[in-house]
């Protein structure tokens, strides 16, 4: 803890830091829980009265942000905002749908698939922004109880984006605090996810797949579909899927090359942001250049501002320092007892609040461990074991990842209310079989192989 922040405290009404930082957090975290305020403005008030009550100084608040994970975020938003507009997205889901030839499960099939490889690509909270709407049209169009296709697409989205860096929030969250790459995420995440999304797959089909019929003219409407009219501008789609892979590409060599993510995804939105302007005058141009920032997700941006500076308040008061103590205390120092501790209470948390923030917590919590454990290098399976956590768990309740509540939300504006208690009763269980295949890859891959071996060494 730091004097000045330590006296700074102590000058506004004589509290202590360390009360006065794990009120302020559990308050917080239950107002955002509750959902009856804004996610953001609650974080952002609550890193405000962080400063205004003396636990942090501005300076000291501002050190607490991972400008790495802004940027990421907002760069991947720009690059999607734009892409979006060309139809692709749409394209695919109808193309997928009639290569099935309209049948139910064929179409809730390749709908989860192409949700988990966008939700790897892009992420997850973007991919159900799009492919949503496009499965709620199609499940009119066939008669057919959206129910299944949306919970199978929630799932998808939660498991695709554990395979990769960019894929869900917590993780960029992860690589960034730790300085993992796209490449560790790929070849020590990315194996398992497969299993894991055969799985849950095929406990759908036992449950819904196998019942699901649709007439022969309802189908035969989902064939009329002429999936090249989804496109509406060829130009830019091909400028949108050519900076896309440049930007993969560079995640891909983002070691060798010295680069953070945040650079490479806020250059690649840069890029992309000329390109798709070059054929407009200035003022249609900055008309553009303004509907593209409109449309990033600035709630999101704002929310993860105000949370890493609560978090950072924590940490600087001791909190987690105390918490890192008494799970040493529990877990004995062993690796392997506590990489299962973390990787179990992280999917049971996750499934009962928002991801974002628990892992936001976690994040300074492990980092305390590594004296008792044997140095930062030894965190390592903790790291892989809060990822997994966190992802996978995010699909116990809908609270537990923004890509959920956003699905919800689009069901029930469409008159499909998904409720509560009802996903949670199957999702839950669901998860839990999902941790339970992740606690073997941990153990195995994580716990038995040598660090050095899945890891890129310098």
């Amino acid at each position: 803890m730091h004097e000045e922040n330590e006296l700074a405290a102590q000058l506004m009404f004589g509290w202590a830091p360390l009360w006065v930082s794990s009120v302020l957090f559990v308050a917080t975290y239950v107002v955002i829980v509750t959902e009856k305020f804004n996610r953001a403005t609650v974080a952002l008030l609550g890193a405000g009265l962080m400063i205004m009550l003396g636990v942090l100084n501005q300076e000291t608040a501002i050190s607490g942000i991972d400008f790495n994970t802004l940027g990421l975020l907002a760069g991947m938003m720009v690059i999607v905002a734009i892409t979006r507009r060309s139809g692709i997205f749409q394209y695919v889901a109808i193309w997928s749908a009639k290569k099935v030839q309209a049948r139910p499960w064929g179409i809730l099939l390749m709908l989860s698939l192409i949700t988990a490889l966008f939700s790897a690509l892009l992420d997850n909270v973007t991919t159900v922004l799009l492919i949503a709407p496009v499965t709620l049209l199609i499940c009119h169009e066939l008669k057919t109880s959206p129910y299944p296709f949306l919970f199978a697409e929630i799932f998808a989205s939660n498991i695709g984006g554990t395979a990769t860096l960019i894929g869900d929030p917590p993780n960029i969250m992860i690589g960034s605090a730790v300085g993992l790459s796209f490449n560790d995420f790929l070849l020590n995440l990315a194996p398992v996810v497969p299993v894991i999304m055969l799985v849950i797959l095929a406990v759908i089909y036992v449950i819904w797949g196998r019942h699901m019929q649709a007439t022969d003219e309802t189908r035969q409407r989902i064939m009329q579909f002429r999936e090249k009219e989804a496109i509406k501008d060829v130009l830019l789609l091909k400028k949108s899927l050519l900076v896309l892979a440049l930007v993969i590409a560079g995640f891909v060599m983002a070691e060798p090359l010295h680069l953070e993510p945040a650079t490479i995804a806020m250059f690649g939105a840069a890029l992309l942001l000329l390109l798709s302007n070059l054929k407009y005058k200035a003022e249609e141009e900055s008309e553009n250049v303004y509907r593209t920032f409109g449309d990033v997700e600035w709630i999101t941006i704002f929310f993860f501002i105000g949370l890493f500076i609560i978090v950072k308040g924590i940490e600087e008061a001791g909190v987690l320092k105390i918490l890192a103590d008494a799970v040493m205390n529990l877990t004995g120092g062993e690796i392997s007892v506590t990489a299962m501790a973390i990787l179990w209470v992280s999917a049971i948390a996750s499934a009962l609040v928002d991801n974002i923030p628990f892992v936001a917590t976690m994040i300074p919590l492990i980092k305390s461990m590594a004296p008792g454990l044997g140095g930062a290098e030894a965190l390592m399976p903790l790291w892989w074991s809060l990822a997994l956590g966190a992802c996978l768990g995010g699909n116990g309740s809908l609270l537990g990842a923004s890509a959920n509540l956003i699905v919800a939300g689009f069901a029930e504006r469409a008159g499909h209310r998904i409720h509560f208690l009802k996903f949670m009763a199957m999702a839950f269980p669901m998860m839990l079989l999902t941790i339970l295949i992740a606690s073997a890859s941990v153990s195995y891959t994580h716990l038995t192989l040598p660090t050095n071996i899945l890891r890129n060494i310098d």
